[in-house]
């Protein structure tokens, strides 16, 4: 009776006991979910760190937005362009840029004045502007096209449906509208630079993760060679190996092979930074954990360094879109990368590189204010990526 009196006992004070700690299990985890509702916002991933801090760089979201129209409209550009690559106006060679009007009659009614070409006495070309007003009709009908290569439509963004010549930009020498031209040549100036870049990514973060992870002779070899890449001038370099391009290759093949030649001389950025990275990398307890725990050499790489790395290389190829738009600028403005029939923004460059037709019609060189655009919204864009991967930006 003692006993079964003591075991009673003691069950009552256990009972009591898990009564007090259950109560103040749950005083601690009103605590607990109250303290971390005040500090949820220090409490958050680095994707949303990163996120937060490129929200606050308003250039970088400028430039952001900026190079995000430009894309979509590479994607749109034959919606986009109200006349086709090759649609010519002859009697309209090298017309000076129309100014819209917005307003008719109290009215949004966009519109510009018709222009007639005249000769002087000297029988030079010149354009007088009447009093015939020429209307912007938003989704009318022009040229048939295919959009995106498979459906095919005749509807353009804008238009003048009884068959004047609405150009915003001018004409060049052979009396096609620039604005067109320029839409159609932003679809492969701004591909050729991500096609470029994902090629570069490959093999900038095969080679760099590579060389730090592995060391020894791996790096030695793979340095080396990033030396010789690196120690040949660019442009001699670009020049020589365009030059290699048979000048019976097709468009398709002339693209291709100008891409592969901006990707071969572009990774080696990459591959360095991320051979810093990788090397600082191997040795954290992570990795070590995971070689303790039997992970192969490729899991480790797929699994923890290329996670951990991917916000550098995001930044390495916002930053290097630009120069490969640039590369292929220069390239074809020297005549050694893309040819004509290809419109790119190099190409027309190039094809308005003429001191006087400068000089007399300055609007040909419009592309080169769009690629300064261009560029300039992917370097805010880069800028702001790489302040945001930054553990040390405040």
């Amino acid at each position: 009776m003692i006993i079964r009196k003591d075991v009673e006992q003691i069950s009552a004070e256990l009972q009591d006991l898990y009564r007090e700690l259950a109560e103040k299990s749950q005083t601690e985890s009103g605590e607990l979910q109250e303290l971390s509702a005040n500090e949820a916002r220090f409490a958050v991933s680095q994707w949303a760190i990163m996120s937060r801090r490129f929200r606050r760089n308003k250039a970088a979201m400028f430039g952001g937005v900026i190079v995000l129209f430009f894309y979509l409209i590479t994607l749109a550009a034959p919606f986009v362009a109200p006349y086709g690559l090759t649609t010519r106006f002859v009697q309209q060679v090298y017309l000076p840029p129309q100014q819209i009007h917005l307003i008719d009659e109290g009215q949004f009614r966009p519109f510009v004045y018709e222009v007639i070409t005249e000769f002087d006495s000297n029988l030079r070309r010149v354009y007088r502007q009447t009093e015939n007003k020429l209307y912007l009709t938003f989704f009318a009908r022009g040229e048939a096209y295919k959009l995106f290569g498979l459906i095919e439509t005749d509807i353009h963004l804008f238009l003048n449906e009884q068959g004047g010549l609405i150009s915003l930009l001018g004409t060049d020498r052979q009396g096609r509208d620039m604005f067109s031209r320029i839409i159609y040549g932003s679809q492969i100036s701004l591909t050729i630079g991500l096609v470029g870049v994902v090629l570069s990514l490959i093999l900038g973060t095969i080679f760099g993760i590579a060389s730090g992870y592995f060391g020894g002779w791996v790096d030695d070899v793979i340095q080396r060679l990033i030396e010789i890449v690196r120690a040949f001038p660019t442009i001699p370099l670009w020049m020589a190996l365009s030059a290699a391009i048979p000048a019976g290759w097709s468009q398709q093949e002339t693209y291709f092979a100008i891409t592969v030649i901006l990707s071969l001389i572009g990774w080696t950025w990459l591959a360095r930074q991320l051979r810093g990275m990788v090397l600082s990398l191997r040795e954290s307890d992570y990795v070590m954990a995971a070689r303790l725990a039997g992970a192969s050499h490729a899991r480790i790489i797929f699994k923890h360094l290329i996670p951990a790395t991917f916000g550098q290389i995001i930044v390495v190829a916002t930053l290097a879109l630009p120069a490969m738009i640039i590369a292929e600028t220069a390239l074809s403005f020297l005549g050694l990368g893309l040819r004509p029939p290809i419109t790119s923004w190099g190409v027309l460059l190039q094809e308005a590189q003429n001191f006087e037709s400068l000089a007399l019609y300055p609007w040909v060189l419009s592309p080169a204010i769009v690629i300064v655009i261009a560029i300039l919204a992917f370097s805010f864009l880069g800028d702001g990526l790489r302040d945001a991967a930054d553990p040390f930006t405040i």
